[in-house]
C-alpha cells in the first residue's frame, strides 16, 4: 500500500447504521470519506416503505422494527437523535403467543423507534456529515482492485470511478462482503463466510380505520409469523392504518423463492388466526439478508496493511445497536497509529 494512503479519501460501502456510524467516526477524526449505496438513500434495513396507492398515502417499517440502547456511548448517540426529533421512545403494549396462549412480557425494556419513521436517524447522519463528506447513491459496487497507487472502485452503473482511495471500508450483509474481497483479502472474505446470513418475508397492510386489538405489538412463537406490529402506534406516524407481519427466519428461509402472492396470503391466513381483519391492500417485502443465524462476535475486521475493513452488525451479536458499535470499532482501528 502506498505510503500517501492516508492523503487520499476513505471510500465506505454501504450507508446503513454500520456504515454511517463508522463514517461519522472518521469524519470527526480528520479524515475525508465518501459513502456509497446501491439504494436510493441511506438507512439499509432500517427502512420503510412510503407509497400511495388507491387508497391513499401509507408508509410502513418494513426492517427493523425498534431499537434498544444499553451502551452507554450508544445511548448518548440515541439521547442526540431524541433531541434532533428523529428518534423516540415507543411504549408499546406487547403481548407473546405460544400458539395456546398469550403472556405479556414482563422484562422492562425500552424500545426506541425512528420518527417519524426508522429511516429518519440515518437521514440525520447523513445531513450531519459535514463538508468533507460526499455521499452517492445508486451505485451498486462490484470489485475492488489497487491501481495508480490506490483503490479503485467498480460499480454496475459508472464502471471504473476515477477517484482512487486510500483506504475502503465494507458496511454491507456478509455475503455480499465474499465476492468482493475474494480476490483482493482471502482473510477477510473468509471472515465474511462465517457468517451465515437468513432471509425474512415482510408484509405491510394498510386499513381504513384502526384496528382493534389488546396490543399493538406482539411476539408469535407457532407458525409462520414471528412479529406483528401496528406500525400506525409508533411515536410521530401520521396517515393511513399501518400494520406489519414478519415471518420467522426459519418459515422465510423455507419459501425464500416464493411469489410474493403466496407468502401474502399465507401470513395473512396466520394474521386471521390471531384476531387480525383482512386489511385494504398488502404488500410483501423479501429480504434476503434480515439476519444474521449466529452472529459473530469480532465487533470488526481491519487489515493494517491492505487498508481493507469489514463492520455490521453480523459481526457483532446483531441488532441495531451492534451496527452503530461496530462501525465505531472499524473507525477505531482505521484512525489508530500502527
Amino acid at each position: 500500500m502506498s505510503s500517501d494512503a492516508d492523503a487520499l479519501p476513505i471510500a465506505v460501502i454501504g450507508a446503513g447504521l454500520a456504515g454511517l456510524s463508522c463514517a461519522q467516526a472518521l469524519l470527526r477524526a480528520g479524515h475525508t470519506v465518501h459513502v456509497f449505496d446501491k439504494a436510493r438513500g441511506p438507512s439499509g434495513r432500517m427502512s420503510t416503505r412510503r407509497a400511495e396507492d388507491g387508497h391513499g398515502a401509507w408508509q410502513c417499517d418494513h426492517g427493523a422494527q425498534y431499537f434498544t440502547a444499553r451502551d452507554p456511548a450508544f445511548r448518548a448517540e440515541v439521547a442526540r437523535w431524541q433531541q434532533a426529533g428523529v428518534a423516540a421512545l415507543w411504549n408499546a403494549r406487547l403481548a407473546s403467543f405460544d400458539g395456546s396462549a398469550w403472556t405479556t412480557p414482563h422484562t422492562p425494556l425500552e424500545r426506541f423507534v425512528g420518527t417519524p419513521r426508522m429511516t429518519s436517524p440515518a437521514a440525520w447522519l447523513v445531513q450531519h456529515l459535514g463538508e468533507r463528506a460526499r455521499a452517492q447513491w445508486q451505485t451498486t459496487v462490484q470489485r475492488l482492485g489497487f491501481a495508480d497507487g490506490g483503490w479503485a472502485i467498480t460499480s454496475a452503473e459508472q464502471g471504473l470511478h476515477s477517484q482512487r482511495y486510500g483506504t475502503v471500508l465494507l458496511a454491507v450483509p456478509a455475503p455480499q462482503v465474499v465476492p468482493l474481497l475474494a480476490p483482493v483479502a482471502p482473510a477477510g472474505a473468509a471472515v465474511a463466510a462465517s457468517a451465515r446470513m437468513r432471509g425474512s418475508w415482510a408484509v405491510m397492510l394498510r386499513y381504513a380505520s384502526p384496528v382493534a386489538l389488546p396490543w399493538e405489538g406482539a411476539f408469535i412463537n407457532t407458525g409462520p409469523l414471528r412479529w406483528v406490529a401496528r406500525d400506525s402506534s409508533k411515536p410521530g406516524r401520521t396517515g393511513a392504518e399501518t400494520w406489519l407481519l414478519h415471518a420467522s427466519a426459519e418459515w422465510s428461509e423455507a419459501h425464500i423463492e416464493d411469489s410474493a402472492e403466496s407468502v401474502t396470503a399465507t401470513l395473512l391466513a396466520a394474521f386471521a388466526d390471531l384476531g387480525g381483519p383482512a386489511p385494504l391492500a398488502a404488500t410483501a417485502h423479501r429480504w434476503r439478508y434480515a439476519d444474521t443465524e449466529v452472529p459473530l462476535t469480532q465487533g470488526s475486521w481491519w487489515d493494517a496493511t491492505l487498508r481493507l475493513g469489514l463492520c455490521g452488525d453480523w459481526l457483532n451479536g446483531g441488532k441495531v445497536e451492534g451496527a452503530w458499535l461496530s462501525g465505531q470499532a472499524l473507525a477505531q482501528q482505521v484512525v489508530q497509529p500502527a
